[in-house]
Formats: structure tokens, sequence, C-alpha cells
């Protein structure tokens, strides 16, 4: 199984004001195709900027990280933006769905961003199927539970069948059962399509079922 994530020596510095904040400290490792990983910590420990970081959402200031085997630090903004189009999926906590779309038009976005042509109908239809909304495909996010919400989320980030998907406290705005079921549903569509998966959770739920948990505390993995 080869390395889908290489991330070498990274570290992210901050000014905020007069003081500078390190985010990450010299933090590398590697991601598997097809794992299932969890990153978790403490709120401020520095794992949402780590997934920031590998989703080309920001630069780190020293260190390098590579998607696939190509190197994403030495990329223009337009082709750091392809690379996210093509390759990777987004899952966050507060589901950033576009308000005024339905369901069905959340999840097509993504395709029509990379300009598809064929077939674009039937994948929104196997996506939304995929997680058990189809049958809410015309509702707007105000009409759907934050279960109903996340799920689509997840069908957007799948739509593209991108390499990796970085989820972000996926189920932090969530109860308990629907919480765990989104879990057990991002789980079987890992194990189904074997796209690998990198979370930043401190929720139990998804550190038991992770292939493997990368502790991470005040901007350094703990080994």
């Amino acid at each position: 199984m080869g390395e889908r994530v290489t991330v070498t020596d990274v570290s992210k510095t901050y000014r905020l004001g007069e003081v500078m904040v390190t985010a990450l400290a010299g933090v590398s490792l590697a991601v598997k195709a097809g794992e299932f990983l969890a990153v978790a910590g403490p709120s401020g420990s520095g794992k949402t900027t780590l997934l920031n970081l590998i989703g080309c959402l920001d630069t780190p200031t020293s260190g390098e990280i590579a998607i696939d085997g190509e190197a994403i630090g030495g990329l223009s903004a337009g082709r750091r933006a392809d690379l996210r189009a093509r390759k990777l999926g987004f899952v966050f906590q507060t589901f950033n769905l576009i308000p005024v779309l339905t369901a069905w038009e959340n999840v097509e976005y993504p395709l029509l961003l990379q300009r598809r042509r064929g077939g674009v109908a039937a994948r929104v239809q196997a996506a939304l199927e995929h997680v058990g909304l189809a049958d809410r495909a015309r509702h707007r996010p105000t009409e759907l539970s934050g279960g109903q919400q996340q799920r689509v989320a997840i069908a957007r980030a799948l739509v593209t069948e991108p390499a990796l998907v970085l989820a972000d406290e996926p189920t932090a705005n969530l109860d308990s059962r629907t919480g765990h079921e989104i879990v057990e549903l991002m789980r079987r569509l890992n194990r189904e399509r074997g796209t690998t998966f990198v979370f930043s959770t401190h929720d139990p739920r998804i550190v038991n079922e992770a292939d493997r948990v990368l502790e991470i505390s005040d901007g350094r993995l703990q080994s």
C-alpha cells in the first residue's frame, strides 16, 4: 500500500499582534492509501492546522507536504486549487453547505467546479444514495437536521471520487446517536471505496474506529 500523504518536518507560525504563535513544530508523518487515520488532541493542539496544510488551504512556514508524491509547497495558487478539486474532499464540523442550494445542488457543485460534462446527474444521485439521502435531494439545508446536513457534506466530499478526504471534527456539532451513525457511514465508505480518510478529532468513536491514531499536543506529535 503506497503513501497517500507525506508530511516532512512541517512547522507553522502565526503573528498575533506582536506575538508569534507556533501552531505546528516540526511535524512529520505518512498516511497510507486507504487508511482511516485519526489525529487526536485537545482544542488548540494544532490538529486543524495540520489538516488545513495537507488540504492546501494554508501553507507551512517550513517543511514539505506531498500528496501522491507531488510536493505542494511550490505550487501556484491556481495549481493548488486544481489539486484540491482533483484529489481532495473536505468535511467540516459546521457542514459549510451553501444555504440557498438544495442538497442535490450542494453535492453537484464540486462537479461543476471541475467542469464535468457527462454523467453528473448519475454521480450526484449515487452520492446521495450512498449517504441515505436520495429522498431529501430537493431540500435546502435549513430543511434538514444536523445529521442530514453532515450526510450531504459527506456526499459532496465523495462525489468527485477524491483520493483523500479530510474531516475536521465532523461529529462535533452532532448528538451522540447521530455522531455514531456518521462515523459508521464514513467507515463503511472507506472500506467499500478504499478512500483515504484523515480526521482531526477528540471524539472517542472516531478514535476507536481508526486504523491508527496520532496524538498531537502543543503543535507536536507525541511518540
